[in-house]
């Protein structure tokens, strides 16, 4: 039979029997436009229905698995896809792809790639994965709800970050007392900022109800009995307060201990803790004995700590209890300012209060949540307070105001947290210029007030910079060289206390980072620091009364990241390192000869570290070795010739800022090794060691009244606390 269909019988070729577009076009008897159109005219088509087709196309193609040049390996289960399409939908597959093709370039690819990943944790169940391989192609994912967190780990996982943000979404819509917690477990939870808080806010409102639940119940549970001097100091500790307190103990004893072995051996019995003089929580089997507060419980308690091997070690020796009860008293807002830093691994989720003097809490303690619980039991020497006839009403009010618990102050946050400052004494407060945040170095200033115990904002430098100094000089502020996220900068500014702002003044000769600055004799120092590729010797000094620098003797050792201060009409500078190693050398200044000596070096090599002096001492606070950010300190005695290990910090800080006000050594900001820092601690003279808290009178503004016990749940300005938890 005849076919009548024209285009069937073009062979290939076009119906008007033209072999291709381009002979059409070049016959000179036909014209290449329309004949009588607009040749501006623009042919435009969008079809809405294309992308629903293709994707149907590629996974039909997919399921046929034709083209297909990717197989992932999920446990038992192979799943084909096109790497194009799966990257396009996944981060991780991109990078994990990307890195592939970097390794074999040059190299001829296989038709078909296999990638095996790894089926524990939240790759664990392969249907999941299926499941997101399918909406990549179908732009549609259906999950029933037991199948939601298992997709919501992988999709985390494979950073499919849109999906993830739905499936949160859903998950917050059913969140209840019953699941929270099963939720607040799950292992990629962390890397959704605003899931987390939301969770985490749910938990604490509905701590009560949760602590009832059996999910909360089957919690591993570590118990922590804290022994109190007096019912007054038991009934102003709030909840909230041990139980930071807890937390910091424990995080501290991690620190400090095996991290494989630590958690399991914390819940095997019952630990006995008190309140030292340092102001941090310590077991009762460190407590100095023959002391007022080593008790016969202590005492049993000690017995028993001999007998266990799961007692946590501690670098902190044991530390006196204070003669006298002390409560501890946080801002509120100061409080408020503390939590929004927190870090997510180490935290608080929520505490109830579930008997007289009985807590029960819910913590994250590096990612695994457990129940806390904590009793407060009086400890009562009978040498301190013998028995007695019953007083008369007006004796009895007397001597309950004698026994009212000294009063201390957390010290006030920085608005946020940082290193790589600028730092010094500005007119008994302490200044922090600029610093490097993670994200960027800043040109924000803020000043505190230790006999308020409040952060004051001030004007903000003309240009961002981090990793450089300040000094003082005239009642005026030089903030010298630095980085601004980029280049080095040679850069100088003044703040004038008078006109309130910064103002330019000469630049250095050379640009650097890192440098060390100091005042003496009249005239700002500056001193080493980094030049974009090594260590440098160059130093300069700054004479304001010419606005002129001029280079001094250089340094026997170029070197950056050292800690500088001026003492007894000499600069000295400590440690730091040259391009790759830290230093332990120490060099010496002498305006007079213009030259530079060795003294003697200090114990630990480290960069980043803070240098003052006070009481005519050096001290060489923090930094890094190279391998970790440390809390250690050491103390040069220019007598002796000599130096010898300080007290250590509360926390390891590394490009650290320091300053003197007053009678005490500030650490200011910093980098702990996993977050940077918005807290400052000072050294205490009295105990000599490094404590954030002050007595009530240094902080007058952070604190409130104290209020009776029959008011502790009414606080609206202030948080008694026994300790808070950075």
């Amino acid at each position: 039979m005849e076919n009548n269909n024209k285009h069937s019988q073009t062979n290939g070729c076009l119906p008007n029997g033209h072999n291709n577009i381009d002979k059409v076009a070049a016959d000179k008897n036909m014209s290449p436009d329309l004949n009588g159109c607009d040749t501006g005219a623009m042919f435009v088509m969008e079809d809405e229905d294309h992308q629903t087709v293709l994707l149907n196309t590629l996974n039909m193609m997919r399921k046929s698995r034709t083209f297909c040049d990717v197989i992932l390996n999920v446990g038992n289960c192979e799943l084909h896809g096109h790497r194009a399409v799966l990257a396009s939908s996944s981060r991780f597959l991109m990078e994990m792809f990307s890195t592939d093709d970097e390794e074999k370039k040059g190299s001829q690819r296989e038709a078909i790639t296999t990638y095996t990943l790894n089926a524990t944790g939240p790759l664990s169940d392969c249907s999941a994965v299926e499941k997101l391989i399918e909406y990549t192609y179908t732009s549609r994912l259906e999950a029933n709800v037991y199948q939601v967190k298992s997709i919501f780990q992988a999709a985390c996982y494979l950073k499919m970050d849109r999906i993830a943000k739905e499936l949160a979404r859903f998950m917050l819509k059913y969140l209840n007392v019953d699941n929270c917690i099963e939720i607040r477990s799950l292992p990629c939870i962390s890397t959704s900022i605003s899931f987390i808080n939301q969770v985490n806010s749910f938990i604490s409102a509905h701590m009560k109800e949760i602590a009832e639940t059996s999910t909360f119940l089957s919690l591993p549970c570590i118990q922590i009995e804290i022994l109190s001097q007096t019912k007054q100091e038991m009934s102003l500790s709030t909840g909230d307060s041990v139980s930071q307190l807890v937390l910091d103990w424990i995080k501290r004893c991690y620190d400090e201990n095996e991290p494989a072995t630590f958690f399991n051996g914390l819940m095997e019995k019952t630990y006995m803790l008190y309140l030292a003089l340092d102001n941090i929580l310590q077991d009762c089997s460190e407590l100095p004995s023959g002391e007022l507060s080593d008790t016969e419980i202590v005492q049993d308690y000690k017995k028993l700590s001999k007998k266990s091997t799961s007692i946590p070690k501690t670098r902190r020796k044991g530390q006196l209890q204070p003669a006298k009860s002390r409560v501890l008293i946080c801002n509120r807002e100061m409080h408020e300012r503390r939590e929004s830093f927190i870090d997510s691994d180490w935290t608080i989720l929520g505490v109830t209060c579930v008997g007289e003097h009985t807590f029960s809490a819910l913590a994250s303690l590096k990612g695994q949540l457990c129940s806390l619980s904590i009793k407060l039991k009086l400890n009562v020497s009978m040498l301190s307070n013998p028995p007695s006839t019953q007083p008369s009403p007006l004796h009895s009010r007397a001597e309950s105001q004698e026994s009212l618990p000294d009063l201390y102050c957390a010290l006030a946050h920085m608005t946020s947290g940082k290193c790589a400052i600028g730092c010094a004494n500005l007119n008994n407060n302490l200044l922090v210029c600029g610093g490097y945040d993670r994200i960027e170095c800043i040109k924000n200033v803020e000043s505190y007030d230790p006999e308020q115990n409040v952060w004051e904002t001030f004007e903000p430098m003309c240009e961002a910079r981090g990793r450089f100094n300040i000094a003082v000089l005239n009642n005026k502020v030089y903030a010298v060289g630095g980085c601004n996220g980029t280049t080095e900068l040679s850069t100088v500014e003044c703040y004038d206390m008078i006109k309130k702002k910064w103002i330019p003044v000469t630049s250095l000769p050379l640009a650097r980072s890192n440098t060390g600055v100091c005042e003496l004799n009249g005239k700002i120092y500056c001193i080493g620091g980094w030049n974009g590729q090594v260590g440098i010797k160059q130093s300069d000094v700054y004479d304001p009364n010419t606005n002129k620098w001029t280079s001094i003797a250089p340094l026997q050792t170029g070197r950056n990241q050292a800690g500088v201060c001026a003492m007894n009409g000499k600069v000295y500078v400590v440690g730091g390192c040259d391009t790759w190693n830290c230093l332990n050398t120490v060099e010496c200044y002498d305006p007079e000869t213009n030259s530079w000596s060795f003294i003697k070096p200090i114990i630990t090599p480290r960069r980043g570290c803070g240098l003052a002096h006070i009481k005519g001492k050096l001290y060489v606070v923090g930094g890094s070795d190279g391998t970790q950010s440390l809390d250690t300190t050491e103390v040069y005695d220019p007598n002796e010739r000599m130096w010898s290990p300080g007290p250590n910090m509360t926390t390891p800080r590394a490009n650290v800022g320091v300053a003197v006000v007053g009678n005490r050594l500030y650490a200011v900001g910093g980098f702990s090794g996993k977050k940077f820092l918005n807290s400052i601690e000072f050294l205490d003279e009295s105990m000599d060691e490094w404590t954030r808290f002050s007595p009530r009178n240094n902080c007058s503004k952070s604190a409130s009244p104290l209020p009776t016990p029959d008011a502790v749940c009414n606080f609206n300005d202030c948080e008694l606390l026994n300790g808070v938890s950075e």
